[in-house]
């Protein structure tokens, strides 16, 4: 009997189940195989060898358009994607008849259930919840056929037609008093920053005038004390003078011919030398 050999090779992006009568005896990683058969019959005849070969790259599913109530009884369409990909190729074609159907129906069975517990506001204000809870729904039944969840995105939202026109006038009006506040909080920030200009300013102006005065304040006092200085000089040379002429009568008398001197200078100066002592002497002899 002749043994014909048939080749085949497995990518590193797949593995394979390899079955001998239907019955799993090993998983192959990457690389070439061969599988013998027998070209006849006989009592020794190997067995039937099937090779099933499994995709294990990261890939996407989309869940599209959903139609789902939510906790307010509001019905939208929600479309979502699925990062995912097969870690145990065995259990991924053993626990499940075909998993890529029953991830869909997992996805679409949590989707359900987190949007009917929130309200439509809710999901609209956090959307990252949404995908949250889907994706911590789904992880771990999905992780007991052999498949890895890496996300659940919610890609879509739709809202029925009278919904929809309601939601872009609320978000019309929503932009529109956004940008109100902004104009407002600008407009009082501009407001707030010319007052405190000008309490500085006025604070300057006042640290100024302050500043001034108290230099006018201590110039006028220096000046006093000048003065008054002087004034004590004057009057204590004057007080000095008067007791040397009082000591010493010469020298009185030789300050008023000098004062003579200089009168004497001037055409107009007139000079009176005991002009009363003269008149009465004059009268005694009459």
């Amino acid at each position: 009997m002749k043994t014909i050999n048939r080749e085949f090779i497995i990518k590193d992006t797949h593995r394979g189940l390899w079955y001998e009568d239907g019955v799993l005896t090993r998983v192959l990683e990457a690389g070439r195989y061969e599988v013998p058969t027998w070209n006849g019959f006989g009592p020794f005849r190997r067995p039937q060898v099937d090779v099933t070969i499994v995709d294990v790259r990261e890939r996407d599913l989309t869940i599209k358009g959903q139609e789902i109530l939510t906790a307010d009884k509001v019905a939208i369409r929600v479309s979502i994607i699925v990062q995912f990909r097969v870690t145990d190729p065995k259990s991924a074609l053993h626990q499940v008849d075909r998993y890529e159907e029953r991830l869909y129906s997992d996805v679409q069975l949590a989707a359900r259930r987190a949007l009917a517990a929130m309200t439509l506001e809710e999901i609209l204000t956090n959307r990252h919840r949404l995908s949250e809870e889907i994706l911590a729904d789904v992880k771990e039944s999905a992780a007991t056929y052999g498949v890895a969840i890496f996300r659940a995105d919610v890609k879509d939202l739709v809202f029925p037609g009278n919904l929809q026109e309601i939601m872009n006038k609320v978000l019309t009006a929503e932009r529109l008093s956004q940008a109100q506040l902004v104009e407002a909080r600008t407009k009082a920030e501009t407001e707030m920053i010319a007052h405190t200009a000008k309490l500085r300013v006025q604070k300057e102006q006042a640290e100024t005038l302050a500043t001034l005065q108290k230099l006018t304040a201590e110039t006028e006092a220096e000046a006093t004390r000048v003065r008054t200085e002087a004034d004590v000089a004057a009057l204590k040379a004057r007080e000095e003078s008067a007791q040397a002429y009082t000591s010493h009568p010469s020298l009185l008398r030789l300050r008023e011919l000098e004062t003579l001197k200089e009168l004497a200078k001037q055409a107009n100066a007139r000079i009176y030398i005991d002009f009363d002592r003269r008149q009465k002497g004059d009268a005694e002899g009459d």
